[in-house]
């Protein structure tokens, strides 16, 4: 059966991930996909923080760099409190393969409280998720969407010039753990490069980072990443989307992208 985690974790050595095939990107070389590395990285900070012992923080934004290529190889990572106050808490994040950081990412949590009096303007409406009837194959996280096509878990019934959504189930971090909300939005939010980058060629583009702003986590297992905007020249794309669930949208994500060598081979690894 096929793993369900992005890492197993090893008793020998307290604190290294050891890369499953589910964290396996489908872009060439054997690297690690993103949504692995932004899941792992989110764990730690939340691990981190929860040592502060305050019910109040919530994580509002969430901004991932991939500034080397991750390749499918144990790792570790290292966090820092930056700073932390009665309103609010920064947080770093770095991940290491032989000694040498390949992401990284920062957190930051503010605290909840009473909303104001006064009222502000609010988009309406979210994106449609699939039917709750809708079933994918078990062993496919995604299901995907576009104006062309419709909903279809094979990507290159998407290979269109329509706007995009995808529809993904939560991931586990580690082997035998359960993801927390904040881990599957994070998680999930590297895959905005999917819904903005995929056209009539396939994926073309791999981004560098994503930026992810939360208004709350999502609720229940599943969530959706609709596209909103985007921009291209030069071969540098900037893509923005909205997370969502069955109860409307929760956050909005920012990718920027580089024209990649190679498309990615969305089929086969059913990842972004």
């Amino acid at each position: 059966m096929r793993q369900t985690a992005f890492f197993d974790t090893d008793p020998t050595a307290p604190g290294l991930l050891r890369p499953t095939p589910v964290a396996g990107s489908g872009w060439a070389g054997g690297q690690m996909r993103g949504m692995a590395v932004s899941a792992a990285l989110a764990r730690e900070v939340e691990h981190r923080v929860a040592e502060l012992g305050s019910d109040s923080l919530r994580p509002t934004r969430w901004t991932l760099d991939l500034f080397r290529p991750v390749a499918m190889r144990p790792c570790t990572v290292e966090t820092e409190i930056v700073r932390t106050g009665t309103r609010l808490c920064l947080v770093d994040a770095r991940l290491y393969q032989d000694g040498t950081p390949v992401a990284a990412a920062r957190a930051l949590y503010l605290a909840a409280g009473e909303a104001p009096a006064g009222r502000c303007w609010s988009a309406s409406g979210a994106p449609i998720p699939p039917p709750p009837t809708w079933h994918r194959a078990p062993d496919d996280s995604r299901i995907y969407y576009s104006g062309d096509a419709g909903w279809d878990a094979d990507p290159t019934q998407h290979h269109n010039i329509s706007r995009n959504r995808l529809w993904h189930k939560s991931i586990p971090v580690i082997h035998g753990e359960e993801a927390s909300p904040f881990q599957f939005a994070c998680a999930v939010a590297d895959v905005s490069n999917v819904v903005t980058n995929l056209g009539s060629q396939g994926l073309e583009y791999i981004n560098t980072d994503v930026t992810v702003a939360l208004s709350r986590l999502p609720i229940g297992d599943e969530m959706g990443v609709s596209a909103t905007d985007r921009h291209e020249r030069d071969g540098i794309a900037i893509g923005t989307a909205e997370l969502y669930d069955r109860t409307g949208v929760f956050g909005t994500t920012t990718v920027t992208a580089l024209t990649a060598s190679l498309s990615a081979d969305l089929a086969a690894a059913n990842v972004g």
